[in-house]
């Protein structure tokens, strides 16, 4: 990796506006949901969030043609200036990046948001793109995963991953089912973009992409994910998720570990999304982590609330501010709709 850049939208609240503004909508109407209400801000564990738009905007977009618009303009926004701000880093221009990956599971866009912004970042018209649709809150990772492999086959390339996530124009205002006033209570908005490039051409200053690892797990199609209407996206979230995580997770950080002959003790930095709090106990307990060792994450979960795709890149460019010793290992870890779990070796 040379570079990685984040962006949060200019729309910032603290928990208790937010929760204040949803009172007037889903279980919010009952003193009964009130006190629901409150409840779950406190054990969401975020202070503060970033959205798209005014809370007096979002309570009013009520149909998904119209949020879908609102999403589409304010991500291709958010993308050219996350994207451009991680090139001017590396020291990269648009014209040598020969792919560009993106990823985002908030809205829907064809054109997908890599070929609308092609041409406004300067991009070759022959640049070769990589939309990625459906990962959800593992996608950050997955598109490492992605911008790997395709270094792998193209050593002397440059590539770039594009993560835009509007967490907040996906919300349904007036459905009632506590997985979307969890939703509610956790997501927030933002972008980042990474460049990487080949052995070939190696100018690193962040970490190598080592290795990877995907763990699919049978029948939980319906645990995490959209529930796709009319109505737009209504969340799907199990309460089971953080169990899922805590029986899933270990076999495949261990197998990953494994191949490089490395156990979770030696392991510098654990960049794993902002999943939520029971999720991120799992991951500790699970893994059997010191307490501080998912301190970023947390601190960008209370500071920025979970951005789908771009938590776990968020994290990172966070950790990339005060990096371990060279050569020591990290891993990033993320879980989403499948249930899925993405891995990413690192070395320093």
């Amino acid at each position: 990796m040379t570079a990685i850049r984040t962006a949060l939208p200019p729309h910032r609240f603290s928990q208790a506006e937010i929760m204040e503004a949803l009172a007037g909508t889903t279980l919010g109407r009952s003193q009964t949901g009130r006190l629901m209400l409150r409840k779950i801000q406190s054990n969401a564990q975020v202070a503060t969030r970033h959205f798209a738009r005014p809370l007096a905007e979002l309570r009013a977009l009520t149909d998904f043609t119209d949020a879908n618009r609102v999403w589409l303009q304010t991500a291709l926004e958010l993308g050219e200036q996350v994207l451009t701000e991680a090139l001017e880093a590396a020291g990269t221009q648009p014209r040598e990046v020969d792919a560009v990956i993106s990823t985002t599971v908030t809205g829907l866009a064809v054109p997908s948001l890599e070929a609308r912004l092609a041409h406004r970042v300067g991009l070759r018209p022959d640049v070769r793109r990589i939309p990625l649709f459906g990962n959800g809150c593992a996608g950050g990772a997955a598109g490492l995963a992605r911008l790997r492999e395709y270094l792998l086959a193209h050593p002397d390339g440059t590539a770039v991953l594009l993560s835009v996530e509007l967490c907040s124009l996906a919300y349904q205002m007036h459905d009632t089912s506590l997985a979307n006033i969890v939703a509610g209570s956790l997501f927030g908005d933002g972008a980042a973009a990474v460049v990487a490039t080949g052995t070939r051409r190696r100018h690193q200053d962040g970490p190598e992409l080592l290795d990877t690892q995907s763990h699919l797990v049978p029948g939980t199609e319906e645990a995490l994910g959209w529930d796709i209407g009319s109505h737009g996206l209504r969340i799907l979230l199990a309460p089971e998720v953080p169990a899922l995580t805590a029986e899933h997770l270990p076999k495949a950080v261990h197998d990953l570990l494994g191949r490089h002959a490395l156990t979770p003790d030696e392991v510098a930095t654990w960049i794993v999304h902002g999943g939520g709090p029971k999720v991120l106990t799992s991951v500790e307990q699970a893994l059997g982590l010191p307490p501080d060792a998912l301190e970023p994450t947390r601190r960008s979960l209370a500071e920025h609330g979970n951005l789908s795709s771009a938590s776990v890149l968020h994290v990172l460019h966070t950790v990339m501010t005060t990096p371990p010793p060279a050569g020591a290992p990290g891993l990033i870890a993320a879980m989403g709709p499948g249930f899925a779990i993405e891995l990413v070796l690192t070395r320093w």
